[in-house]
């Protein structure tokens, strides 16, 4: 039998990657540098275990087609409009700076002005891979960092589809004509809009075709014909493979159909993204790195420093916080996937000599690895920094003064669905309350609609100071970001420690964290829904209330450790056993149409039908207890009911007529 040497290597690469990652994860380190760790030991500057690299480079290929078309699938209208300031102001203002400063310094280090602004455009992509990770690993997606993030993020995954079409134009020698520059981006234009035109009216109708025949296998072929099938099509134009799957992945993205095409595309997705890595890990040159390591270790230095104060300078224009700019900045401050789909772009066409190239590449995977660490250390970076900035840039806002001083209210931190529900309970019930939300935008609304909200950071002692949380009956933390969570409680606890703080997570693993930081109430959002559900299912069974009423307060003693603690499960299960096998006490609303209604309770033999003992009949304000045999049940009447769960639920079912008990 003849022998495959692609399969031998893809064994190689599979199996070298399974043994990287797994280490990787153990150490807390993304998948996506693990499997550039794989590329670097297997490649040709390693250990030189796979041959066949230009096979590889052909799926690295695919696989970056596969991720600009998962991309394009969550480019829909809807999202645009949820993130739209983050995602134009703020990826518009970094991206275009980062190409600036980048290019500038290029430009002014001798480097010619084509060229300049190719390494201009290589530094602004950041990764979405690693830092969509590590934001949603720490519950961060949510906070203010985390919506800019997501901003700029997509904003720079749609502008890396425009600098492929662009590198082309780079590469292109001064006697080009303009006209065909000109004519190519016409016609790139012309492209999207029939992008859009079909996705409107075409997509729609193909995709229900496909969905009909109700086969699941079709509709996993059918997703990566159109993806693959365009990418094609725009290639053969002329244009890239990337160009044509992102604009599959807009067709896709306006019809119903998305979330399901993005479930079962995912592993084919993942597959080839990860041979995409391995391969521009094989592209780094170990020897150069280990004879060039002072000047990597610098160029990676001021990547990471030029980004970091570019993003971080951009949110602080638009009037974020400081401890939010040095976090998104930091975030940020990464070379990203599709700089490496421009490295492969800008190889074919010689944009980069190839000891430039190697510099280049190398201090971006280097600042890829190094993220991890930088993004857990940014909240406290702010602390450092701040200090340094004259005037307090970044660190105050000026809201305005209450109009009297505030005592015994509640200051609600973060002015989410949560925080807008209590503010609406506190308000109808006459609480006097203050909020505090560092959306500038959220702000001005709530203040339009007449709310007492404060613009500011919870973390700054000055805005603490302006909602007078040192006077305050309660300090409410509804806000996502566990890093600011922490230090608002301690500002809170040093003003008056007498205060109250009530604190919503949604990471059961910081309930004893936020205890220590000085939490009074912890309320895992998890644990309460398990809690919730738990009294809903006791109630149906006609669990009595004072049952329930220990149970939970079971549950939620000693900080939930009934519930975190999986030694105590059997106890608590033997307890609800004895509870929901003994006796209870129920009391039965007689409605106008019961079958009750008239009878005596002689005739209804409850006792004898079901095993159940009517002890009282309240009628109006007057209870009647040990009620005689021959006593008339009329509408309106309550019948208060003794017996077994399982005997009283055969009561209400005969005294509601909904079964025939004998």
């Amino acid at each position: 039998m003849p022998e495959i040497p692609f399969l031998k290597d893809f064994v190689i690469i599979i199996a070298a990657s399974v043994v990287v990652i797994t280490v990787c994860t153990q150490i807390r380190i993304p998948p996506v540098v693990g499997f550039l760790l794989t590329g670097i030991l297997i490649g040709p500057f390693g250990f030189s275990f796979v041959r066949q690299q230009e096979i590889v480079e052909i799926f690295a290929e695919i696989g970056v087609a596969m991720l600009l078309f998962a991309i394009g699938l969550e480019f829909s209208l809807d999202r645009l409009r949820k993130i739209g300031r983050p995602l134009f102001m703020g990826g518009s203002l970094q991206s275009t700076l980062t190409i600036l400063i980048g290019g500038g310094t290029a430009f002014i280090l001798g480097s010619a002005v084509s060229q300049s602004l190719y390494l201009g455009l290589l530094l602004t992509l950041s990764s979405t891979a690693i830092v969509l990770k590590l934001f949603t690993q720490r519950r961060e997606i949510d906070s203010e960092q985390g919506k800019l993030v997501i901003g700029m993020l997509l904003f720079q995954d749609i502008l890396a589809v425009v600098m492929i079409m662009l590198l082309p134009v780079l590469a292109a020698d001064e006697s080009a004509p303009a006209g065909s520059v000109l004519l190519r981006l016409v016609g790139v234009i012309l492209i999207i809009v029939a992008v859009f035109v079909t996705a409107r009216f075409v997509m729609p109708r193909l995709l229900y075709a496909i969905v009909r025949q109700q086969i699941r296998e079709l509709f996993i072929l059918g997703s990566l014909a159109i993806c693959l099938g365009l990418a094609l099509l725009t290639e053969s134009f002329g244009f890239s493979l990337a160009l044509g799957s992102f604009l599959a992945g807009i067709l896709i993205s306006e019809s119903e159909y998305s979330h399901q095409v993005v479930a079962e595309v995912s592993p084919f997705r993942d597959v080839f993204s990860s041979l995409f890595f391995i391969s521009i890990g094989m592209l780094l040159n170990i020897s150069y790195v280990a004879g060039n390591l002072p000047l990597i270790l610098l160029a990676s230095i001021l990547i990471l420093v030029l980004k970091s104060a570019v993003v971080a300078g951009v949110v602080l224009f638009m009037k974020y916080p400081l401890r939010v700019a040095i976090i998104t900045g930091v975030s940020l401050a990464q070379v990203g996937e599709f700089s490496f789909v421009l490295f492969k772009v800008g190889e074919r066409f010689g944009l980069l000599e190839e000891s430039l190239y190697q510099t280049f590449l190398s201090a971006s995977i280097f600042t890829m690895m190094a993220t991890p660490l930088l993004i857990n250390i940014a909240p406290r970076l702010d602390l450092v920094i701040g200090g340094w900035l004259p005037g307090g840039i970044g660190r105050k806002s000026v809201p305005p003064e209450p109009a009297r001083p505030l005592s015994d209210h509640v200051v609600v931190v973060g002015y989410g669905l949560g925080g807008t529900y209590l503010a609406r309970v506190l308000k109808e019930t006459g609480i006097p309350y203050v909020i505090v939300e560092i959306s500038g935008e959220i702000v001005r609304r709530a203040t339009q609609a007449g709310e007492r909200i404060i613009y500011g950071d919870c973390t700054r002692l000055e805005i603490m100071e302006k909602c007078h949380a040192g006077t305050a009956g309660i300090v409410v933390f509804m806000i996502t970001d566990p890093v600011a969570v922490q230090r608002g409680i301690r500002l809170v606890k040093q003003m008056n420690d007498d205060t109250d703080v009530i604190v919503r997570t949604d990471r059961v693993a910081d309930i004893e964290e936020l205890h220590r930081v000085g939490a009074d109430q912890v309320v895992p959002e998890e644990l309460e829904a398990s809690i919730e559900i738990f009294v809903r299912v006791l109630e149906h069974y006609r669990v009595a209330r004072n049952v329930i009423n220990a149970q939970e307060k079971l549950l939620r003693g000693e900080r939930y450790e009934v519930l975190r603690s999986k030694t105590s499960v059997p106890v608590v299960s033997e307890k609800l056993m004895q509870w929901l096998t003994a006796g209870t006490t129920e009391v039965f609303l007689v409605q106008e149409g019961s079958p009750s209604c008239g009878a005596s309770i002689r005739q209804l033999d409850l006792r004898n039908r079901t095993g159940v003992t009517v002890i009282a009949v309240v009628r109006g304000e007057e209870p009647n207890t040990n009620p005689a045999p021959d006593s008339i049940i009329q509408p309106g009447d309550s019948l208060v009911l003794v017996g077994s769960h399982a005997h009283i639920e055969k009561a209400f079912q005969l005294l509601e007529g909904s079964a025939e008990t004998e």
